[in-house]
């Protein structure tokens, strides 16, 4: 397998797939998932000519079960140490979800110019959870809820989750896609119990807003609103706000899993802003 160690000893697995000369392309997975998320948008980028390059977070797929560092900080850094390995430059980074708060963050502190343009998709920016200064936000309880599922049975949370609503299914007349349920819940339990527990707090409660306001490459936000895992409303709009180069893209009805159930649309509109 392909894999760097960083500077406390994590392994992180790497996929790097195409030309070494062509336009890179990096993308950032969601909880609790893997690189292997992005399998429908690196086999069509690919096809298209493009290098495309994916890694496992941390406690995540094949990369090591490491106790420790399950924060956005270490995040954003060991995606630099992969792309600093590989010598990208000019890369384009979409993130989903969770990967769409750590793309953020290496964008706006680690990528040092290198970066070309960001996409946040179903992005937990600006921060998920309610406080003070982000009344919109979900209030803690949602997220205790989902720390006491994952430790109390975490093979079953892990076909529920997808079976309703992360990809929408639990909606009146969606038609569920058992091969999405079966896939989700294979690349959940690769990873690490502790690392999926403990980064329920990194996406919930980090606050992104001075990443976004440090960003300064053209950043495409798409969104679904019926978003039921990161509601539209207090996140894509208001990222959307405060970056410098932001394009909101909105899609009605779709759901949090956009890039799975809808991957024909939301390849074709990430293509055209790539090579816009």
């Amino acid at each position: 397998m392909s894999t760097i160690t960083t500077r406390d000893g994590a392994a992180i697995f790497y996929k790097d797939w195409g030309p070494k000369d062509a336009p890179p392309i990096v993308f950032h997975h969601g909880w609790p998932l893997s690189g292997d998320d992005w399998d429908a948008q690196m086999l069509y980028f690919l096809g298209k000519g493009y290098r495309v390059i994916a890694h496992d977070r941390r406690g995540h797929g094949r990369s090591a079960q490491i106790s420790d560092g399950h924060d956005m900080d270490h995040y954003a850094a060991d995606a630099a140490a992969v792309i600093d390995h590989l010598g990208l430059t000019g890369a384009v980074h979409v993130g989903h979800s969770t990967g769409g708060g750590e793309a953020a963050r290496y964008v706006a502190r680690h990528s040092r110019g290198r970066a070309a343009k960001l996409v946040l998709i179903g992005a937990v920016p600006p921060i998920m959870v309610k406080t003070q200064t982000n009344p919109g936000g979900l209030p803690i309880d949602v997220f205790d809820g989902l720390r006491a599922s994952l430790a109390s049975n975490r093979a079953q949370f892990y076909v529920d989750f997808p079976s309703g609503p992360f990809y929408g299914f639990n909606r009146p007349g969606a038609k569920p896609i058992p091969g999405a349920i079966q896939n989700w819940w294979r690349q959940g339990m690769i990873g690490s119990a502790k690392a999926h527990y403990e980064g329920i707090k990194a996406f919930s409660e980090t606050d992104f807003t001075e990443d976004l306001k440090l960003i300064g490459v053209p950043t495409l936000v798409m969104h679904g609103t019926d978003d039921q895992i990161v509601p539209f409303a207090n996140s894509a709009p208001l990222s959307a706000k405060v970056l410098k180069k932001g394009t909101l893209k909105v899609y009605e009805g779709l759901p949090h899993g956009m890039c799975t159930t809808h991957a024909e649309l939301v390849n074709a509109d990430l293509l055209a802003f790539i090579r816009s």
